[in-house]
């Protein structure tokens, strides 16, 4: 792809991370996503590509959405044709209600490059570049930890895991802690975390939990860009919400969607399953103040953002603080962001 093109998807996370602003501590996840979803949608047909969604949101908390199969861009001839995968806010109730580490994410790769999958939970485990070679999650997430460890040389009382607040992990939880490791749990946006396990110079060493199929694909290519290491696997909804008569139900299409689009579920899914190859773009603009980015700032009628943007073909890592005069902004985005 293209080098110019990164700053132009960072036009993208950063225009929804104004959207979903204007929602902050509204109590109204949906508004806040689906303000996003349509400013992104907004700058994304501005730019020179030929792109698809390949990897969208909204299935598991039926909110709006960038749907998968839908096209996006000028599609001029020559221009770049990309697969695109995008969570206009990861972290909808964090931003609903004024919390931490919201942020607008995208990924975009070359055709093909990333996992066709239905928006579904997946069993995530993540470590960075020193710790790249030690993970198998055929193993027990024990056997995973102690590998980690020993890779890292350190103990487990010095390890560091992130997880997701919630209580499919409880169980997870207390086993980790009682193996004397160090958890993390944060309510909600796995993608931040993801990167940071794969910074340098962060308290993150691994990250497990299960969360979003969506947002697992989007950390995958982010931590593709950063020689990281991810191994995951695709769950239908009984395994995560357990055997009701719905959850079944919507299980059955999950599976259904799953074999229409040749991905088998319960399967370790690896890195290179999961995204093909690390010529990718990844941004993330701040909607509120995180580990990862600092959020939107607004001082009368310019507002301020932080961006991180990850070009993996170069494995460039920037850091963009935007000043945005907003009343200078295309009117339709106006409408969406004021």
């Amino acid at each position: 792809m293209k080098r110019e093109l990164a700053i132009e998807f960072s036009r993208v996370t950063e225009a929804a991370a104004l959207a979903g602003f204007k929602w902050l501590g509204r109590g109204d996840k949906n508004m806040a996503d689906g303000a996003a979803v349509e400013a992104m949608r907004l700058i994304f047909n501005q730019i020179d590509i030929d792109g698809e969604i390949v990897i969208g949101e909204g299935e598991i908390d039926d909110a709006p959405m960038l749907y998968i199969g839908e096209k996006v861009g000028t599609a001029i001839e020559g221009c770049n044709v990309v697969d695109i995968a995008v969570d206009p806010i990861e972290g909808t109730r964090m931003t609903a209600m004024g919390q931490s580490n919201a942020l607008a994410v995208l990924a975009v790769g070359e055709k093909g490059c990333f996992l066709h999958a239905p928006d579904m939970y997946m069993e995530k485990l993540i470590v960075g570049p020193n710790a790249k070679d030690a993970i198998n999650l055929e193993l027990s997430l024990e056997q995973n930890l102690k590998a980690v460890a020993l890779a890292l040389g350190k103990p487990l009382t010095e390890l560091t895991v992130a997880t997701l607040a919630k209580p499919r992990h409880d169980r997870i939880i207390k086993d980790m802690q009682g193996l004397g490791c160090r958890v993390f749990a944060i309510p909600d946006g796995d993608v931040a975390i993801s990167i940071l396990a794969c910074m340098p110079d962060n308290q993150v060493d691994v990250l497990y939990c299960i969360g979003g199929a969506p947002e697992g694909v989007i950390s995958a290519a982010v931590v593709r860009a950063l020689d990281g290491n991810m191994h995951a696997r695709l769950l239908p909804r009984p395994m995560v919400k357990g055997p009701t008569e719905e959850n079944i139900r919507i299980g059955e299409e999950e599976i259904r969607r799953c074999e229409a689009a040749g991905v088998e579920v319960n399967k370790v899914l690896k890195l290179d399953d999961l995204v093909k190859n690390d010529n990718i773009i990844f941004s993330a603009t701040g909607i509120t103040k995180g580990d990862l980015v600092e959020g939107v700032s607004l001082d009368g009628r310019i507002a301020t953002t932080e961006t991180l943007l990850v070009r993996g073909k170069s494995r460039t890592v920037r850091r963009i603080r935007s000043m945005h005069y907003l009343d200078r902004k295309d009117q339709r985005l106006k409408d969406i962001i004021l």
